[in-house]
């Protein structure tokens, strides 16, 4: 057994991610663009280009920096002929509309410098009708030399007109499904992962891992990236519960938490879910309005179901380009997206914000919910960037707040209290989700001595412990407070 498996990365446990639709979040004048592009604010269109890029990333390193991110989730940024480039041409090449391998390096660069992360998306269930292998069959038909690159069930190639004849990602001929049983494919997938990390990437997400046979295939993967940087992350895209990924330590570091996504729309949302742009989400059951009580199990529950390790290495998320933003889900309603970001910020795991959440940027299903991040701050919702900002500042200075367990102490109408407690520090936290302010006693056990006094991290109140508990501890409508 090598060292790297049962164990995950320790900067994850202590990473705030930002996920970045890098068509869409900045452009920069340094980057030659080849044409016109859709203007910046208009509504997205399932094919159309903003004109976003990776230059454009590196210009915004401060306000990322300023918002206390440490860490970044680009979704696809290699050679495509889609927006979103999960289409991918070259695993080699960085989008020249993204301004090309140079771009990359330079940004690369400039975040670690910074202390910031870099994780990419990695698509090797399929590839596009442009990838090299795929249109030399194209050309040559069964005398291509890449014909077992695929499953090809037929001559010509309907790759563009009438049933595909080939194996695709949902019947869709623009993503021909590679064949990972071919070993010279598979191989060719591990050269990738392992030329990234040695070009200094920081891990891999993993796109519809459970669409690849596994055979071993993503043990393999995790020793080939292991092997390169033990610190390396991977994550990859379960929406459902994930044990059969994690709990063997042979495979994934973490999964992207939609288990929590779901929970957290439900309790948050509760009567206000927009249930028509819910349904289906990410393939899960329609959420439902969630007490706090099954809310408190169920957050207790996906802890549990890994091992601690793995547990405290989800990447967790309300939201990202793939469902309904959650203020949109919310019907708007600010307060609780807010409320839900200080849960995820102060509950283990690697809280993930999706680009434009901290601002107020709202959107429905794909496309609608892969906007242009607007750069007019008159237009941010700026009491909501800087609650998540002084929560993110919090999580990083308290050390509990990251790898500290995770213990429900109160669970009733509405409000839910919990302590996030290690070695050094015992925090407790307090979500009152709903539309009045509350007073209330609350027990605290043996979490603290007797005339403790506490102080909110978010606010001038403090609180002083009393025959083991707080007495009358007034908690605004709809707010949060972190008591230390």
């Amino acid at each position: 057994m090598t060292d790297y498996n049962n164990r995950t990365p320790d900067w994850v446990k202590n990473a705030v991610f930002y996920q970045i639709f890098p068509d869409r979040f900045a452009w920069s004048s340094r980057v030659n663009k080849p044409g016109l592009f859709e203007k910046w604010d208009s509504t997205p269109t399932i094919h159309g280009y903003k004109g976003g890029d990776l230059m454009g990333v590196y210009e915004k390193l401060d306000y990322l920096e300023d918002l206390g991110i440490n860490a970044i989730y680009f979704n696809p940024i290699f050679q495509s002929a889609s927006n979103h480039r999960y289409h991918t041409h070259d695993y080699y090449l960085i989008d020249p509309l993204l301004g090309g391998n140079e771009a990359f390096k330079t940004l690369l660069d400039a975040a670690h410098k910074r202390g910031i992360r870099i994780v990419l998306d990695g698509v090797f269930n399929h590839a596009s009708r442009g990838f090299l292998p795929f249109s030399d069959i194209l050309e040559n038909g069964k005398d291509s030399p890449y014909i077992d690159w695929f499953i090809v069930q037929g001559f010509p190639l309907n790759a563009y007109q009438g049933k595909p004849n080939f194996h695709c990602w949902w019947n869709n001929p623009a993503l021909p499904k590679l064949n990972t049983e071919n070993p010279i494919v598979r191989r060719y997938i591990m050269d990738i992962a392992r030329y990234w990390v040695d070009q200094g990437i920081d891990g891999w997400r993993l796109d519809v891992p459970f669409e690849i046979a596994s055979n071993g295939f993503w043990e393999e993967f995790r020793d080939v990236v292991k092997t390169a940087n033990p610190d390396a992350y991977i994550v990859g895209e379960v929406p459902t519960e994930a044990q059969e990924w994690l709990n063997s330590g042979e495979k994934f570091d973490a999964v992207m938490n939609y288990q929590l996504t779901h929970a957290a729309v439900g309790f948050f949302g509760g009567d206000s879910i927009d249930h028509k742009l819910a349904e289906g989400m990410m393939g899960l059951p329609q959420p439902q309005p969630m007490n706090v009580q099954a809310f408190a199990h169920r957050t207790s529950e996906l802890l549990k179901i890994y091992p601690q390790e793995f547990a405290y290495a989800q990447m967790n998320l309300l939201d990202s380009h793939d469902m309904p933003r959650f203020l949109s889900l919310m019907n708007g309603n600010v307060d609780k997206l807010k409320l839900a970001y200080n849960f995820v910020l102060t509950y283990p795991g690697a809280p993930c914000i999706y680009y434009g959440d901290e601002i107020g940027l709202e959107g429905g299903r794909d496309p609608l919910c892969r906007k242009g991040f607007t750069w007019r701050e008159e237009d941010w919702n700026v009491g909501l960037r800087d609650a998540i900002k002084e929560a993110i500042t919090v999580r990083h200075a308290i050390p509990a707040l990251r790898t500290g367990s995770y213990e429900p102490i109160y669970a009733q109408d509405g409000v839910l209290a919990y302590l996030r407690r290690d070695e050094l520090d015992t925090v407790l936290v307090v979500l009152n989700n709903t539309n009045a302010a509350v007073k209330l006693t609350l027990a605290t056990g043996d979490a603290y001595e007797n005339g403790t006094e506490l102080q909110d991290q978010l606010s001038d109140r403090n609180v002083i412990i009393e025959q083991q508990q707080i007495n009358d501890l007034a908690v605004p409508a709809m707010g949060a407070m972190i008591f230390a």
